[in-house]
Parts: structure tokens; C-alpha cells; sequence
């Protein structure tokens, strides 16, 4: 139940994009159907949980939307959504989780990635703030990563990484 809060995070990393004629090609490669497995932390310092997901994507070169499911600890599922939309040299979106609470993302593409900041909608490990990637590793492959610091260490932690296929 308390692996949604990094999984949103890795997310939300989908729904912020930037806005070069380049970088407007990458929101369309994101088109389809998506599974994988990763891990992910509920809280810093707890053992991670392997989780099977799997998200439709949909969307354009202005617009993106996502929608699917995270499974962990075989039993419990959870579902997850994401719009992003073109705004001024970056994106802009939101991230529903299982709560219902909308997250707000924002970011930017560089390279092979997109680097988001997410704003969530309560303190999560200490703070209201994480940073997200999405990363293409080549045709039909995806990671989408979640990092938070750490609030007694000040250290950056991995909470989440999912590795994703068509």
C-alpha cells in the first residue's frame, strides 16, 4: 500500500517535458502499452518491495496521458495517472495516485531524459519535494527512477526504479 508514493514519483517523471522542435519528438515515442518491474521504497531506510506495473500511454507532441497499475507484495494494487501538457519552454502536470490527491510536476528534457521536480500534495520522507527521470534506454525501453533525500543524512536515496517495455 505505501509503494504508490515513489511509483507516483517515477510517474510524474513521464509528465514533465520541455519544448524544442528536438525534444517535441520524444512525448510521441511514449505512445502504447508498457510493463515492467522494478523496486520501490515506502519510506527511506525500509526494505525495498518489487513491483509489476503496467501503463497505457497516449498522447502527442504537446500532450501526454498515462493510466495504469502498480502490483507489490502480490496482492496489492494500485492505480496511477498522469497528464502533462506543453508549457512555455518546459511541461507541466499532475500525477493521481490511489489518494486521489493530485501531485503537481514540472520539468525538463535533456538528451535522453526527462528531469522533473514534483510538488506533492503532503510531506512524503520529511518534505513535499522529489526528482524524477525518465529515461529511454533505447526502442521500446524505458526507466523511470524517483529519488528523495534523505532527511536525517541529507543524502539523495533511490526510492523508486522501474524498468519498463513495450
Amino acid at each position: 500500500m505505501r509503494f504508490r508514493r515513489p511509483i507516483i514519483a517515477c510517474i510524474a517523471s513521464l509528465l514533465s517535458l520541455p519544448v524544442s522542435a528536438q525534444e517535441s519528438s520524444f512525448l510521441p515515442t511514449l505512445k502504447g502499452s508498457w510493463t515492467g518491474v522494478g523496486t520501490v521504497v515506502t519510506r527511506i531506510g525500509a526494505k525495498p518491495i518489487n513491483v509489476t506495473c503496467k501503463f497505457d500511454m497516449s498522447g502527442g507532441r504537446k500532450a501526454f496521458s498515462m493510466d495504469g497499475t502498480c502490483r507489490g507484495l502480490l496482492v496489492v494494487q494500485r492505480k496511477i495517472s498522469a497528464t502533462l501538457q506543453e508549457s512555455g519552454n518546459g511541461y507541466r502536470g499532475t500525477y493521481t495516485g490511489p489518494s486521489g490527491q493530485p501531485s503537481t510536476l514540472s520539468g525538463r528534457q535533456s538528451g535522453n531524459r526527462i528531469n522533473l521536480s514534483v510538488r506533492w500534495a503532503r510531506v512524503i520522507n520529511g518534505d513535499r519535494t522529489a526528482n524524477m527521470t525518465i529515461e529511454s534506454r533505447g526502442a521500446g525501453s524505458l526507466r523511470l527512477q524517483t529519488v528523495d533525500k534523505d532527511p536525517s543524512t541529507g543524502k539523495t536515496v533511490v526510492t523508486s526504479s522501474i524498468n519498463l517495455t513495450r
